[in-house]
């Protein structure tokens, strides 16, 4: 009984485990689409830092170059933005990570317990039958 209950255990845990790495990877492959988002925006912002340049030496109006200057503090603030929920993203990748490892502690742990018992079970096995071979190893000698 105390077995069937174990592997019970055991299940639940290898299905904790497998929920936990999903959750995982989507921590993980949010962080990562994060990660190209700023990149995305990080480049953006350079192209437009660069047409700007352009166009101040080319000698436009100081009302369009204000306008390139305000557009490139929005993109700056977005790319801080976009820079803080990365990091957010990141740690929150590693807070499932841990929690997936320690579920996996977890189920190893009761797996262990599992053999342990399986091993346990087999050498009782064995001394049964050890022992009924010795009776019947005497019960042979004492017929003779």
């Amino acid at each position: 009984m105390a077995q069937s209950q174990l592997h019970m255990v055991a299940d639940w845990e290898r299905q904790k485990e497998q929920k936990l790495v999903q959750v995982f990877q989507l921590a993980q492959q949010f962080a990562q689409d994060n990660k190209q988002k700023l990149s995305g925006l990080e480049n953006y912002r350079l192209d437009y830092l660069r047409e700007a340049q352009l166009l101040a030496k080319q000698g436009v109006g100081s009302v369009t170059f204000g306008q390139h200057q305000q557009f490139i503090g929005k993109l700056d603030k977005a790319c801080e933005m976009q820079l803080h929920t990365l990091n957010q993203a990141v740690r929150v990748a590693d807070q499932r990570r841990m929690q997936w490892m320690a579920q996996q502690r977890k189920r190893k742990a009761v797996e262990m317990l599992l053999d342990k018992q399986h091993k346990a079970k087999l050498k009782r096995e064995d001394q049964i039958e050890q022992m009924m071979l010795d009776e019947l190893s005497i019960q042979k000698f004492i017929r003779k």
